[in-house]
């Protein structure tokens, strides 16, 4: 998910909601994100814009806030360079 960190919260309680659903029983989520060096080669490279958006260690740093509301296991990705 390259989303804008905004939707972060959203995004993760996405993963509590279709585990207690009846037609989305799920066992554990899996949340895909660029790391800050990845998104710094691509600015440099091609001059993308990744102002606001979500990188890994956004998401490794905020994630143990959410322990409370947030039983599934969720197994966080960071596409690197």
């Amino acid at each position: 998910m390259f989303g804008h960190a905004s939707f972060l919260g959203t995004d993760l309680l996405k993963f509590q909601m279709a585990s207690y659903s009846n037609l989305d029983f799920i066992d554990f989520g899996v949340y895909i994100t660029t790391t800050k060096a990845m998104q710094k080669f691509l600015t440099n490279q091609y001059g993308h814009n990744w102002e606001g958006s979500l990188n890994f260690e956004k998401v490794e740093k905020y994630l143990p806030y959410f322990k409370s509301a947030i039983q599934v296991p969720i197994y966080v990705i960071g596409i690197d360079v």
